[in-house]
C-alpha cells in the first residue's frame, strides 16, 4: 500500500456517511452509492451484514465502496493503487465477494485485483452507460396516456414486472416485493397509464440535486408505442419541477434502443460502467 493511501471499513452505514458525505455528494458520478446508501439506512432491519470502504489519500477521501450481500460491491472511481489496496482490505472482512459494479476503469482494476488476490476468474457480466439530463427535450411523438404515481392496486404488477425486468437484464433485483412497496410508500414508482398500466418508472430520492431514474419497464406487449419515452421525459420534468437540477439513468450497452430513446429527450451519455463477476476456479 502506498504511504500516503488508507483504507477504511466499517459496518456502520452512519459513520460512512459521515466520512464519504463530501464524495457521495459530488453529483451524478456518485449518485447511485449514495441512493443505496439511503435505503441501506433506512431499512428497519439495520442491514447489519453491510460493509462499507472509504480509501483516503492524505486524509483525503478519494475512493469509497459499499456492499449489502447478497448484492455485488458499489465501488466509485478509483486509481488502480487504490483499488488493489481496497480489495486486499475487503477481503479480510468479506471472503466471498460475488462481484463488481463501478465506472468501467475502477470496475477492471478491482476485477484484476480480486483475479490476483484469489486466484478465480472475473467475468464481465453487463456493460452500461450513465447518461445526464438538465433540460428535457419533448418527445417527437408522444405516446398517448398520462404518468401517475403507482397506487397500492397496482401491486401485484409492479412487482411481476420488477421481477420480469430483472430476468430481461440478468441483474439481481433483490426482494421485489419489499422494494415495490418501499417505493410505493415513498412515492418512488411511476406508472404511464393509457387504457391501464402500460409501462413503469422507478424515481429515487434526490441527492445532491440529481435523481436517479430506474428502473424502466415496458412488458413485450406495450414495446414500440413509444411509453417509456414518454413516461422518462415527464418523469424526468418532473423531478426537474420539483428543484433537482439534473437527471440521470443507466442504459444497457446491449439494448440499442434504450440508448436512442433516452437521448431523444436529452440524456446525455457521460460515463461507462462495468460489471463484473466473481468465481473461484
Amino acid at each position: 500500500m502506498p504511504a500516503s493511501l488508507r483504507v477504511a471499513l466499517t459496518r456502520s452505514a452512519e459513520e460512512f456517511a459521515a466520512r464519504a458525505g463530501a464524495l457521495l455528494a459530488a453529483g451524478p458520478q456518485t449518485n447511485l452509492h449514495a441512493t443505496v446508501l439511503g435505503a441501506i439506512r433506512s431499512d428497519p432491519s439495520g442491514r447489519p451484514d453491510a460493509l462499507f470502504a472509504t480509501v483516503e489519500d492524505r486524509g483525503e477521501v478519494v475512493a469509497l465502496a459499499l456492499r449489502s450481500p447478497p448484492r455485488p460491491l458499489i465501488a466509485s472511481e478509483m486509481e488502480e493503487a487504490a483499488a488493489a489496496d481496497l480489495v486486499e482490505a475487503w477481503l479480510r472482512e468479506d471472503a466471498g465477494l460475488p462481484g463488481v459494479v463501478a465506472p468501467a476503469p475502477a470496475a477492471s482494476h478491482i476485477a484484476a485485483a480480486w483475479e490476483r488476490l484469489r486466484g478465480g476468474k472475473a467475468t464481465l457480466a453487463t456493460a452500461e452507460a450513465a447518461h445526464r439530463l438538465e433540460r428535457v427535450l419533448a418527445p417527437e411523438r408522444p405516446a398517448p396516456g398520462a404518468l401517475r404515481a403507482g397506487r397500492e392496486s397496482d401491486r401485484a404488477l409492479l412487482v411481476r414486472w420488477s421481477i420480469d425486468f430483472a430476468r430481461e437484464a440478468e441483474v439481481d433485483y433483490g426482494d421485489a416485493e419489499r422494494i415495490v412497496d418501499r417505493r410505493l410508500a415513498a412515492g418512488g414508482l411511476l406508472v404511464w397509464e393509457h387504457g391501464g398500466p402500460v409501462s413503469m418508472v422507478g424515481v429515487n430520492d434526490e441527492v445532491a440535486g440529481v435523481v436517479r431514474l430506474g428502473p424502466v419497464y415496458t412488458p413485450p406487449e406495450h414495446r414500440g408505442r413509444g411509453y417509456a419515452t414518454s413516461a422518462v421525459a415527464a418523469a424526468s420534468e418532473a423531478a426537474l419541477a420539483r428543484g433537482a437540477h439534473a437527471c440521470m439513468l443507466f442504459t444497457d450497452l446491449a439494448n440499442p434502443t434504450s440508448n436512442r430513446i433516452y437521448a431523444a429527450v436529452g440524456y446525455e451519455r457521460f460515463a461507462d460502467w462495468r460489471e463484473y463477476r466473481f468465481a473461484a476456479v
